[in-house]
């Protein structure tokens, strides 16, 4: 038994946000699941791209200020230095969870923004929405939210949410002209 606890500890995740240590907690499988989903969607993409997908690969900005998001996209070569980013990753997503949320939402976000992090979407497994956010002028403008409907919450919608929801069903990442992913696919096969 303890020799198990040992190595669950020894393996804990955790980052520094402004110098101090914030453990993470274990993931839920709808949150591994959409954090898959995102990775693939992307590194289908940009295969044979310059740009770079990874899943939660650590990244230090600062001596206080690393963290392990959950899916970004790099694509300045010269910042991997495995196993870290040592520098600014061009997108980053973070996906919420009830102990990181808060975190994520400011924290991590306003830090983000700080050291020049062009795209950050806030993806809610629970909700089913993504909050995308540009940077613009050195601050973070909020793009859009995207919101996947179960099929109980779509038939519950007027036309008029209908309409504006389909126009809004495809997230266009900034990095590249071309570059689509359809908001379905973010949370396929999670309930």
């Amino acid at each position: 038994m303890e020799a198990a606890l040992a190595y669950q500890y020894e393996y804990e995740k955790y980052e520094l946000i402004n110098g101090e240590v914030h453990m993470m907690s274990r993931p839920s499988f709808e949150h591994g699941d959409v954090e898959v989903n995102i990775a693939n969607l992307f590194r289908t993409y940009l295969r044979g791209k310059r740009c770079r997908a990874l899943l939660e690969p650590n990244v230090r900005l600062s001596d206080k200020d690393q963290f392990i998001p959950d899916v970004v996209i790099v694509c300045n070569p010269e910042i991997l230095n495995d196993p870290w980013i040592e520098g600014v990753p061009d997108l980053v997503v973070e996906v919420l969870s009830p102990s990181t949320a808060r975190y994520d939402k400011f924290s991590k976000k306003a830090l983000y923004e700080k050291y020049g992090v062009k795209e950050y979407w806030i993806v809610d497994p629970a909700n089913r929405t993504i909050e995308i956010y540009h940077l613009v002028d050195g601050k973070f403008e909020l793009d859009d939210v995207f919101v996947d409907y179960r099929a109980r919450d779509w038939e519950n919608l007027d036309e008029k949410e209908k309409a504006e929801a389909e126009a809004h069903h495809t997230i266009k990442v900034s990095l590249y002209d071309d570059f689509m992913v359809e908001v379905a696919d973010v949370f396929r096969d999670v309930d």
